[in-house]
């Protein structure tokens, strides 16, 4: 006889090699929590409704509660004849309590079911996820005010562009992490929906409450239709979406992390608990933590990729396929959040070389466009501006010398325009004070950007607080 519980149909036993390819039950054992808090929902949906008894309610609310300790406590053994998780658990419920676990199942059908786990499983990781986010966001606002009036070099192609602040260089990518935590705001939406009552593809003819269940595991949303219910991995995308970008712009940080940390650059120490040494060479100091962060990102494009290619030509509703989408997330989410953390503390950590940043950018040619925009504002056209700076720059170079340390006399070679106050125009504190553009790198547009952040960073709390009590 086949034991298995979808076995009536069967008259042989399933081979075992395809047993364990089919299983899931190796991955997809940690939706545990919410494959029981799912069915404690439907189980309370259907004494609700009358269709099973409040006493066989009660018995499957305290069999799910014995069994969530079993596993809690490693007093459970999942076994891979079972295939996943649900049957596992409703296998094991059924031994315990009798036929009122065999009606556990009324309703539903595994496609729902699984459904559902993951929409509460994506739910409570955006809920920690954003935690995450949030700690690194303010850890860069912390680092951006420490250093307001940190001058360093800005590049373009890599090469000395202008003087901006440390501080302005760190916002930037505060404001990419505040474009992910509002892109993650949206997984959440797209994860908030409930599919439970959809069963395999049409329903059910039993009179169910679907916003009964929704009301008890914290749903603002349900699922207009039955065969989207079951087939829709929008929110499973949208977090892997989400965690590419938001890898992305780890990845760019953790580039300019290991060329600072680097001899050549020197701009950054990072604390000896974020570095790592070499095997070989006694000396080595290297920045494993970033490298890692930067190679990670391939990983989690891939997960991406794949699911998406996974579902690319599949009909309606369920097909096995969507089993594959579980894998790939977990190691995304779990890839991002450790991510997330170790930069947060990292970043914490390190020591910023103020003195080696400020002698960089005095003994370059960054002020350049501050001398052309000098010209511009005694009249003279940008272009021609730009051409006679050109040959101030090339002077300069020939002889061996950088702007600030060319007098007045030789610059008025070039124009009459200039005069007195030229040196004072291209000393670095000016260049930068002077960059008062709205979003510019100027102390005051600095304080402005900090103020803001902070309060948006605030407001991003209480966004994580709805997304805890909702998970």
């Amino acid at each position: 006889m086949n034991k298995k519980l979808w076995g009536g149909r069967f008259n042989k036993q399933t081979n075992q090699l395809v047993e364990a390819f089919n299983a899931s039950i190796s991955f997809d054992c940690r939706l545990y929590n919410e494959d029981i808090r799912g069915s404690k929902a439907h189980a309370a949906m259907l004494a609700n409704c009358g269709i099973i008894s409040s006493a066989e309610a009660e018995a499957i609310t305290t069999g799910l509660d014995e069994i969530l300790s079993d596993i809690n406590n490693d007093n459970f053994t999942f076994e891979q004849s079972l295939e996943d998780i649900h049957m596992n658990i409703e296998h094991r419920l059924t031994e315990r309590i009798g036929d009122a676990g065999a009606k556990l199942h009324t309703a539903r059908s595994r496609n729902d079911q699984v459904a559902l786990d993951m929409h509460m499983y994506v739910k409570k990781e955006v809920a920690e996820t954003a935690k995450l986010l949030l700690n690194l966001q303010q850890v860069l606002i912390n680092l951006a005010s420490q250093h307001q009036k940190t001058i360093m070099p800005g590049y373009t192609h890599l090469q000395r562009a202008q003087p901006i602040t440390m501080a302005h260089h760190l916002l930037a990518y505060y404001n990419m992490f505040a474009r992910d935590f509002r892109r993650l705001k949206g997984v959440y939406e797209g994860a908030d929906i409930m599919p439970l009552g959809a069963g395999a593809i049409a329903g059910t003819t039993l009179p169910i409450d679907r916003h009964f269940v929704a009301e008890q595991l914290s749903f603002s949303q349900i699922y207009a239709n039955s065969m989207d219910a079951v087939s829709d991995r929008d929110y499973v995308i949208e977090y892997l979406a989400f965690a590419s970008t938001c890898m992305m712009h780890l990845s760019r940080l953790s580039e300019e992390i290991i060329l600072w940390s680097s001899t050549e650059f020197g701009f950054i120490e990072l604390d000896d608990a974020f570095s790592t040494g070499s095997s070989m060479m006694p000396q080595k100091k290297n920045p494993d933590i970033a490298e890692l962060v930067r190679g990670k990102t391939g990983r989690v494009y891939g997960h991406l990729q794949a699911m998406l290619t996974t579902l690319k030509g599949l009909p309606l509703t369920y097909n096995k396929d969507m089993q594959e989408d579980k894998e790939g997330l977990f190691d995304t989410i779990d890839t991002l959040k450790f991510s997330l953390q170790v930069y947060a503390d990292m970043l914490d950590t390190m020591t910023v070389n103020v003195d080696k940043l400020y002698q960089c950018v005095s003994k370059d040619f960054s002020n350049a466009t501050d001398l052309a925009d000098y010209l511009v504002k005694k009249g003279l056209p940008f272009r021609k501006a730009h051409e006679v700076v050109g040959k101030c720059v090339r002077y300069a170079i020939e002889q061996q010398r950088y702007l600030t340390e060319i007098s007045l006399s030789e610059y008025q070679q070039f124009s009459e325009l200039f005069t007195e106050d030229l040196l004072e125009a291209i000393k670095i504190e000016t260049c930068v004070a002077a960059r008062n553009s709205y979003g510019g790198p100027a102390y005051e547009q600095t304080a402005f950007q900090l103020t803001r952040a902070q309060e948006d960073l605030n407001q991003e709390q209480l966004v994580v607080e709805y997304f805890e009590q909702n998970a």
